[in-house]
């Protein structure tokens, strides 16, 4: 796993690189948020393909335990990945309710997570 900072004005923001899956219960989000937070990042970016498959299907109740957690601790969020053409209704609502909020963003790309981040 590698940390990249990226700054947008005042703003620090964490993205995660790793070419495996970092995010497989609660507790891993819970561990990533904290050592962000602990290097003073004020944002987060993760990788779609860095979190179990089961977190997309909202019956788990995974996605909502996660993102709770950063919900609590007041840590923005961006989700890259291909959201594109998703065959769940469900989770398509919830990205696009989530992407409504200014706490959690579904985005296709780091650009536009990082413009997200600079309103």
């Amino acid at each position: 796993m590698e940390i990249i900072r990226h700054q947008v004005l005042d703003t620090a923001i964490a993205e995660i690189v790793s070419d495996e899956i970092l995010i497989h219960n609660a507790e891993d989000g819970l561990n990533i948020l904290v050592d962000v937070y602990y290097q003073d990042f004020d944002y987060l970016i993760l990788h779609a393909n860095n979190i179990t498959p089961t977190f997309f299907h909202l019956k788990s109740g995974l996605a909502g335990e996660i993102l709770q957690k950063f919900s609590n601790y007041r840590m923005k969020l961006a989700i890259v990945g291909n959201f594109v053409g998703l065959e769940s209704k469900s989770l398509n609502e919830f990205i696009r309710e989530s992407n409504k909020s200014s706490q959690i963003y579904f985005v296709n790309t780091l650009a536009e997570a990082l413009s997200n981040f600079s309103k």
